[in-house]
C-alpha cells in the first residue's frame, strides 16, 4: 500500500500535467496591445448579495479598458437590499450600468444561469457592438486592470474564453485549512497546463471570472445549452472547446473574492451542493474517489505512523517519502495563499474533511434531498446534457 501511495504522488508529481505549480497566471500587464480594443459587457447574475454587490459593480465600472465597456446586473428576485445598493450606483452611471429585474425561474434553468441568459439576451438588443461577455459573479471584486489583461490575453492568443479562479479568502482557521486545499483539488481535477492546451481534451473555467467571445457563445447555442450545469464554468468551458474553442483559464492576481468562510457550515455546504454532480451521480465512481483519496492522501501519514509503532523501518521511509512528496506538492498553492510553508502538512487533514463532505453530497442524493442554493432546491438528479 505504502509502494502505491508513492506511486500515485511520483504521478501526480511528474506526469499529470504539472496542475501543482500554480503556474497559470494572468500577467496585469499585456504584453503588447490588440491592434483594436473591441466592447465588452458585464453581466453580473447577483440574488442577497447585498454586502458585497456594490464593491463588485464599482470594480467593474472602474476599469481602466480603453474600448467600450458596459454593466447588466440582473437581480434574480433577491430578498434582501441587492437591487437597492446597486441603484444607487446606476443613478451615477446612467449610460454604462442596466439593473435588470430577474424573471421567474423555468424549469430545467439553475438560477445563476437564468440570470446570466436574461443579462446576455438584454445585453445583445441594446449593445449590438458587444464582442465579448464578461460573466462575473456578485461576490467578486478586480483591480482596475483586470479587464484589460483578459482582453489582452484573447486577442493576443487567440483565446476565445479566458477565466480567472478568484484569489478566495483565507484568513481565518477554517480557511486556511480548507481553502488552499480547495484550490489544490479544483487544479487537479482540471490541471490548467492541459486546459489551456488546445490539443487536450480537458475544459476548465472558474465561473467567477469569464471572459467568452460572443462568437464562441452563439457557437454552442448560447447559455441555454448549458441551462441545467450545477458546475456551469467548467460545463461551459467543455462546450465551447468541444466546439474548436480555444480556452485559457489560470490563478488570479488582483481578483478576488469578498465572501468569507469564518465557519465550516458554509465551506461545507458549498462542496456537497456540487461534489456529487461532479462524481456523474455515479455510485461506482463515487466509490472509486472514496478509495483513491484514502490511498494517496490518508494512507501514507497513517502508514507512516503504524510503521514507527511496529518499528518497520521499509514501510515508515516508503510511507515518510510519500508524504514529502505530497507536501512538496501542496507548497506552491500554500505560497501562493501567502501561508506558512508548515501548513502544507494539513493536506491530509483537509482531504479528511473534503472526503466527508464529497460522502454527505452522495448522501443528500440518495436520500432524496438533491443540491440546495440560495434558497432553491435543484432536485437529486440535476445533470446537464
Amino acid at each position: 500500500m505504502a509502494i502505491i501511495a508513492l506511486l500515485a504522488w511520483v504521478y501526480l508529481l511528474l506526469l499529470h500535467g504539472r496542475f501543482w505549480l500554480c503556474s497559470e497566471r494572468l500577467p496585469l500587464s499585456p504584453a503588447s496591445d490588440p491592434p483594436r480594443w473591441p466592447a465588452v459587457t458585464a453581466v453580473v447574475p447577483a440574488r442577497n448579495e447585498e454586502e458585497t454587490i456594490a464593491a463588485t459593480v464599482e470594480s467593474l465600472l472602474h476599469q481602466d479598458y480603453p474600448g467600450p465597456l458596459s454593466v447588466v446586473l440582473v437581480d434574480d428576485r433577491s430578498t434582501d437590499a441587492t437591487r437597492q445598493r446597486a441603484a444607487a450606483l446606476a443613478e451615477e452611471n446612467v449610460s454604462r450600468l442596466t439593473i435588470l429585474a430577474g424573471e421567474p425561474l423555468p424549469a430545467g434553468w439553475s438560477g445563476k444561469l437564468w440570470a446570466l441568459q436574461q443579462g446576455i439576451a438584454h445585453a445583445t438588443q441594446e449593445n449590438p457592438a458587444t464582442e465579448f461577455f464578461l460573466l462575473c459573479d456578485a461576490d467578486i471584486v478586480h483591480t482596475p486592470d483586470t479587464l484589460r489583461a483578459l482582453v489582452g490575453k484573447a486577442e493576443s492568443d487567440r483565446r476565445d474564453l479566458v477565466s480567472l479562479m478568484a484569489k478566495l479568502n483565507c484568513e481565518t482557521a477554517w480557511e486556511r485549512l480548507l481553502i488552499p486545499a480547495f484550490v489544490f483539488f479544483f487544479q487537479m481535477l482540471y490541471p490548467f497546463p492541459r486546459a489551456n492546451d488546445p490539443r487536450s481534451e480537458t475544459a476548465a473555467a472558474a465561473g467567477g471570472c469569464v471572459l467568452i467571445s460572443r462568437a464562441a457563445l452563439e457557437g454552442i447555442g448560447g447559455i441555454g445549452a448549458i441551462r441545467g450545469a450545477l458546475i456551469d464554468d467548467c460545463t461551459l468551458a467543455r462546450e465551447v472547446k468541444r466546439s474548436g474553442g480555444r480556452l485559457w483559464v489560470g490563478l488570479a492576481e488582483g481578483t478576488r473574492s469578498l465572501r468569507a468562510y469564518g465557519r465550516l457550515e458554509p465551506i461545507w455546504m458549498m462542496v456537497t451542493r456540487s461534489a456529487f454532480t461532479q462524481l456523474r451521480y455515479s455510485a461506482l465512481i463515487f466509490l472509486g474517489t472514496v478509495l483513491g483519496m484514502a490511498l494517496v492522501f490518508l494512507a501514507p501519514p497513517l502508514l507512516l505512523l503504524g510503521a514507527l509503532i511496529q518499528d518497520d523501518a521499509r514501510t515508515a521511509a516508503l510511507a515518510l517519502l510519500a508524504c514529502l512528496l505530497m507536501s512538496a506538492a501542496y507548497l506552491p498553492t500554500i505560497r501562493y495563499y501567502q501561508q506558512r510553508a508548515a501548513l502544507a502538512l494539513s493536506l491530509p487533514l483537509a482531504s479528511l474533511l473534503y472526503l466527508a463532505m464529497t460522502i454527505d453530497s452522495a448522501r443528500r442524493h440518495w436520500w432524496g434531498s438533491g443540491s440546495r442554493w440560495k434558497g432553491r432546491d435543484y432536485g437529486p438528479r440535476r445533470v446537464s446534457s
